[in-house]
């Protein structure tokens, strides 16, 4: 009992001499205290010791220092006044080390973490699960773009990292996510240009360019019923439904079964991920047909048209059914992939005497162009070069001029360059889409 005794009174000596010095002091209450955020109105005083004890059990993220250790061991009626002293001043300068801490560190594992919802913009909705976005990844140009659907539990792989889907969902659309490697990704949602172009394909589509092209020559607008010939994967079925909206209609006639069958998932799998996104069902105004065009008179029976589309390998087989179903003055726009199809389209034409007038034969280039501000090759802005000045006045600009170039290359990237004393470059897109189709205009004439 002696030795107990005279082991305790060693250890408080030695306590007490340490906490002595200030410096030491200074370490004690850097290793003892616990970040906390009391209520300034609270008034209530925690018991000390216990309160000490469970603040030194809680930080189980390091070690515990050597003075951490004696001082959680003695009881506080054996602490020295220094001591006590330094837990009064610890506590009102940022409060008890015996409470609570900051949530980051005292935070149990199986404790839930608060969903924090950013606030939004009215007519804003925050991504959910089901609906359809896309990934980008930007350096100098596009180098990854991928579309997929927000799921439960899902991750976004790609060679820069890995996503959770989990983290996207609840957030604003059109912000950067970092991946598990520290790498930005741009996430936004699908428009239907993004949809048609990256969707599951059965044959080749009729890309936007073209069929945005397409409903300006027939001049589709809402509720106008249209009649399409070649579903294909479904892209033009998607185009056609929002030009003629709730009031209108489309009949898609499909003579493969497997065209038809991928035509309906893939405007199915839109009209799903618009209703997530909008809270509003997508117009249920197509109706898809597997038969054949030539011999689809009963479809056809008692229906007219305000405009025709037709993406079919022998169009004029088929313009002698359609003809008499399209309304005096109303356009057949009609998309090939070769001159060669245009050719046999107007000798059709020619030998049938069909009441119809080709009014144009067009192709829709588009030329993707790269403009960005010039750079050396340390990276930093290059400057704008002066123009070409007379002798009379060469000299008398020359200094300003050679003063603002070190001054734009010696600036600083957090501080911009002023406005108009960067240069750009331009130059087309190494990757151009060039021919995809030829599109024909057949207006219905009466003669």
């Amino acid at each position: 009992m002696a030795v107990h005794v005279s082991f305790r009174l060693v250890l408080r000596h030695r306590l007490v001499t340490v906490c002595r010095h200030r410096d030491l002091l200074h370490k004690l209450r850097l290793f003892s205290t616990v970040r906390v955020n009391l209520n300034e109105n609270d008034e209530t005083t925690p018991d000390t010791g216990s309160g000490f004890r469970r603040a030194l059990l809680s930080r189980s993220r390091r070690h515990l220092s050597p003075l951490e250790r004696v001082s959680s061991m003695l009881p506080p009626d054996a602490l020295s006044p220094e001591v006590l002293q330094l837990r009064e001043q610890t506590r009102s300068e940022g409060g008890d080390p015996g409470e609570t801490g900051d949530p980051e560190d005292d935070v149990r594992p199986d404790a839930p973490e608060e969903t924090r919802v950013p606030l939004t913009l009215p007519g804003e909705s925050l991504l959910a699960f089901g609906e359809l976005l896309v990934a980008e990844y930007r350096k100098k140009r596009v180098e990854f773009r991928k579309m997929f659907e927000l799921q439960p539990g899902a991750r976004l792989h790609s060679n820069w990292g890995v996503i959770p889907h989990d983290h996207v969902a609840g957030q604003p659309a059109g912000r950067f996510f970092e991946t598990n490697r520290g790498v930005s990704i741009f996430i936004r949602r699908a428009s239907l240009e993004d949809y048609v172009l990256y969707m599951k394909r059965g044959p080749a589509i009729a890309y936007p360019k073209d069929s945005a092209a397409m409903l300006m020559m027939m001049d589709v607008m809402e509720g106008d019923c249209v009649l399409e010939s070649g579903s294909g994967s479904g892209a033009m079925s998607l185009f056609l439904s929002r030009a003629v909206g709730s009031k209108g209609s489309v009949l898609s006639v499909e003579v493969r079964e497997d065209h038809h069958k991928r035509s309906m998932l893939n405007y199915q799998r839109w009209r799903k991920s618009w209703s997530r996104r909008r809270g509003q069902e997508w117009p249920d105004n197509v109706q898809f047909h597997n038969a054949d065009l030539r011999t689809a008179s009963s479809l056809l029976a008692g229906r007219g048209f305000h405009g025709v589309a037709l993406d079919m390998i022998n169009p004029h087989v088929a313009l002698p059914t359609v003809t008499a179903h399209l309304h005096p003055g109303a356009v057949c726009a009609v998309y090939l992939a070769n001159i060669t199809q245009v050719v046999d389209l107007l000798e059709g034409l020619r030998w049938s005497t069909l009441p119809l007038l080709c009014e144009r034969i067009i192709e829709v280039p588009i030329r993707d162009w790269l403009v960005s501000p010039a750079r050396e090759k340390d990276g930093r802005y290059r400057a704008r070069e002066p123009p070409i000045q007379t002798e009379n006045s060469k000299h008398e600009g020359e200094a300003s001029d050679e003063a603002d170039r070190e001054e734009l290359t010696t600036e600083d990237e957090s501080d911009p360059p002023a406005f108009g004393t960067i240069p750009y470059v331009a130059r087309p897109h190494p990757e151009q889409m060039i021919h995809t189709a030829f599109l024909v205009k057949l207006r219905k004439c009466e003669r």
